[in-house]
């Protein structure tokens, strides 16, 4: 791990995510832990260097994710739409929107977030785009609704894009007060409620063209990279919630030492998942399946299992709710549907079906 993720600030940041759990409540808004990122330096992590940031490297990116979600994966969710915003912005050749954008949204002063999965995997079955985008005389009109979003009642910008009769796309980085934005009522989720994910509802809302970031191209999210479905970045935060719930476990097996037989093997398979991940991170080339579809499956079932044990070794009393291993289990449940890919889905239903195409499950 980095001498950054080692320092004095980060690891009292983490003592403090880890030391009392994140609200579940819906109108709970976590703002004082994201204070908190912001004063340990976490908001720069992956912002260049001319706009203020500290541009770290991939590795030690995913790292500082995987540490993060460990101690709670509320507040780490919410950076990654955070940084997926913002890395829309820094990938732009748009440079009045990163000169106008990165340097505030480095030093905290502005928050961002990304409605983007109408764009990659939600609603792109429909016959009819999500959010319909029309020339306008100084730009472009965005209308529709943009179903998922998280903290966008409380973002500055929302990244977010829409479709061109023609089939081309665009994305934008827009005002949250531009008249036709309104933010919705957050969904009541299974778990991660207080990161108020929900909807955006577009009428007619402009879209300048200092404000474009990609497009208007054909399938514009390959053109904006930086994460997306099935990233690293998303199976990162699947292994450190897993290490969280060790965590727990292990202290668990220090009054019970049976435990071991279970305990040891999870914590093998994150050690080589944190391992391929890094691998991945560092290849230029990867023959065979995507490294990032491999390591998400394996991520997946890795979260799935480890919280499933945890609340196996707390019997009872990890079956009341508000017990953190009840948590656990319905947070696990979260992967299966974030930006989870359908060869990935797909692979995860086979094990939990003990469909296999071995003689063994």
């Amino acid at each position: 791990m980095s001498s950054l993720l080692e320092s004095e600030a980060v690891q009292s940041l983490l003592s403090r995510l880890a030391a009392t759990p994140c609200s579940e409540a819906i109108d709970d808004w976590p703002a004082d832990r994201l204070q908190a990122l912001n004063a340990a330096g976490v908001m720069k992590w992956n912002l260049p260097g001319q706009f203020g940031g500290l541009e770290l490297d991939d590795v030690t990116m995913l790292d500082g994710y995987r540490v993060l979600s460990s101690a709670c994966l509320v507040t780490t969710f919410i950076l990654t739409q955070r940084n997926a915003a913002c890395q829309r912005i820094v990938t732009s050749q748009n440079s009045d929107a990163r000169e106008s954008l990165l340097p505030e949204l480095a030093d905290g002063r502005l928050f961002a977030t990304v409605g983007i999965s109408h764009l990659t995997t939600s609603g792109q079955h429909l016959a009819t785009p999500a959010v319909r985008a029309e020339p306008s005389e100084d730009g472009f009109r965005l209308s529709g609704v943009v179903p998922w979003a998280t903290g966008a009642a409380y973002a500055d910008v929302l990244v977010t894009g829409g479709q061109l009769t023609d089939g081309r796309q665009l994305l934008a980085a827009i005002p949250t007060d531009r008249d036709g934005l309104h933010v919705n009522e957050p969904v009541k989720l299974m778990a991660l409620s207080s990161s108020q994910t929900g909807s955006v509802q577009l009428t007619n809302v402009e879209v300048r063209p200092e404000e474009i970031l990609h497009g208007p191209v054909p399938a514009v999210m390959r053109q904006a990279t930086g994460g997306g479905a099935g990233s690293l970045g998303t199976s990162t935060l699947a292994v450190g919630a897993a290490d969280g719930m060790l965590r727990h476990l292990r202290t668990e097996m220090n009054r019970r030492p049976d435990l071991s037989e279970f305990v040891e093997p999870l914590s093998k398979s994150s050690a080589e998942l944190v391992d391929q991940i890094h691998r991945a991170a560092l290849s230029d080339h990867w023959e065979g399946p995507s490294p990032a579809e491999v390591v998400r499956r394996q991520a997946n079932s890795l979260v799935l299992r480890t919280a499933q044990v945890w609340l196996a070794a707390t019997k009872g009393a990890g079956y009341v709710a508000g017990h953190a291993a009840e948590r656990a289990v319905r947070e696990s449940m979260f992967f299966l549907v974030w930006s989870c890919p359908q060869p990935v889905l797909s692979a995860n239903l086979r094990e939990l079906t003990c469909v296999s195409h071995s003689a063994d499950c």
